[in-house]
């Protein structure tokens, strides 16, 4: 996996890229169905629900490491083949919080995904880069479960 931070003239940003043992569709099915995602990215099953399409809404309650629970809610800002970028609500501020994901199939069984964000502060992207470095390895861990059954 490769990591880039970067501080560009709007904001901190960061870049993860990893590439999955599996084919696009599949890496695009556990992101956007929520029974899948629900079972690899630390959401409370039956929690999530998904519209997506661009402007369709998303919710989910997510499990924390010590085992606390808070929602999340958000909207798709943009639905297109192996690309979407995903808004998450954030109390006290006007516009969501975007995060995009792109897929590029390497070949039947391998996948490159690559995650980016921009934040408004340094500790911000901090925060969302150790969450989305979490969610790849779950969702590594998740793919690799699926293949084997």
């Amino acid at each position: 996996m490769s990591n880039e931070q970067a501080t560009p003239a709007d904001g901190f940003s960061y870049k993860l890229t990893r590439t999955l043992d599996a084919s696009a569709v599949k890496v695009w099915r556990a992101w956007t169905t929520p029974e899948q995602y629900a079972r690899w990215a630390y959401a409370v099953a039956g929690s999530v629900e998904m519209d997506v399409r661009p402007g369709g809404a998303w919710k989910a309650t997510m499990v924390t490491p010590d085992g606390g629970q808070f929602p999340l809610t958000g909207s798709y800002l943009e639905v297109a083949e192996n690309r979407l970028v995903v808004g998450m609500d954030v109390p006290g501020k006007p516009a969501p919080a975007a995060m995009t994901m792109e897929l590029d199939e390497q070949n039947d069984h391998h996948t490159q995904i690559v995650l980016h964000q921009t934040c408004d502060t340094a500790e911000e992207r901090d925060m969302a880069e150790q969450g989305s470095t979490m969610l790849l390895d779950s969702l590594s861990a998740f793919l690799a479960d699926e293949a084997r059954n």
